[in-house]
């Protein structure tokens, strides 16, 4: 049983505190608005007030936030967690944030002697309601594996990928994989429409052959059913393609899958899409072939 300090309770956040919670660890949880604490505390949780008082007495820090911003507010902000953190702790980061803030932060960590690891996660609700994300993680090998019993309740699958900085590098590129393929899947369900195929037999087709995708499987029959649910919301896809283009800019690797990706992101979230599922992207590829998917 670790003591277990939990900041940022949002669409990841909260399931990932219920599986640590059903793990027989002790979490207190802080998040900067005050809705989604009470269910936390539902669960089993102990509410802490502020920041510092999260974390007093924790073994493991551990957050999920939304983007580079809320982590300078929550982490490298004076008085924010960078800065109080106790010497000896071990601080795990889940955000897909970019590489350059995902530095300074180790950087503030490790002058105060506290452990840090880069461990974003592969996933939405769904994984992490079930314990069932794929964690990618950056840092040490020895507080890699004191890690183990924190990250085992909320994963699948938990990879170290080398040293800090690892982990949230590889987020990006597994990111960009994902928006590929959305925006394949949308042009093919759009050029499909066009020439008058039957859209069920188009997936019935994608989901057995040797470029078959999980993703086609499970956003193929939602996107049939106009079904955008937020599982991953748009606007969260919008923020992660500037930041693998911008990573991509830096190494000099070009990326135009996720340029043409981020056009119709874009597209969406000015048609007011972007609170929806990261899948209305497709809504917009449509839009501009003049076709509706919805069957």
């Amino acid at each position: 049983m670790t003591d277990i300090a939990f900041l940022g309770l949002g669409t990841m956040g909260l399931g990932m505190v219920k599986n640590l919670l059903g793990a027989g660890h002790r979490v207190a949880v802080w998040n900067r608005s005050a809705a989604p604490v009470a269910q936390a505390v539902a669960a089993g949780a102990t509410a802490a007030p502020t920041l510092a008082q999260a974390i007093a007495g924790a073994e493991v820090v551990m957050y999920c936030l939304s983007d580079d911003a809320a982590v300078h507010a929550v982490v490298l902000a004076e008085g924010g967690l960078a800065s109080i953190a106790e010497p000896g702790s071990l601080v795990i980061d889940l955000s897909t944030i970019s590489p350059e803030v995902s530095a300074a932060e180790r950087e503030a960590f490790e002058a105060r002697g506290v452990r840090f690891l880069d461990a974003p996660v592969f996933g939405s609700r769904g994984e992490a309601e079930g314990g069932g994300l794929w964690v990618v993680v950056g840092g040490d090998a020895d507080a890699f594996a004191d890690a183990a019993g924190v990250l085992a309740p909320i994963s699948e699958t938990v990879h170290h990928m080398g040293p800090g900085g690892a982990g949230v590098r590889m987020k990006l590129v597994g990111n960009l994989v994902v928006a590929s393929q959305l925006l394949a899947l949308g042009e093919a369900l759009t050029l499909a429409a066009r020439a008058g195929l039957d859209l069920q037999a188009v997936l019935d087709v994608l989901k057995v052959t040797d470029f078959r995708s999980p993703i086609f499987d499970g956003v193929g029959p939602a996107v049939l059913a106009d079904d955008y649910a937020p599982a991953f919301a748009l606007k969260l896809m919008q923020k992660d393609s500037r930041l693998i283009q911008q990573f991509a800019q830096g190494l000099g690797v070009a990326v135009p899958s996720v340029a043409a990706a981020a056009h119709y992101v874009d597209a969406a979230v000015e048609a007011g899409f972007s609170d929806e599922n990261a899948s209305a992207l497709i809504k917009s590829v449509a839009a501009e072939a003049g076709v509706s998917l919805a069957r």
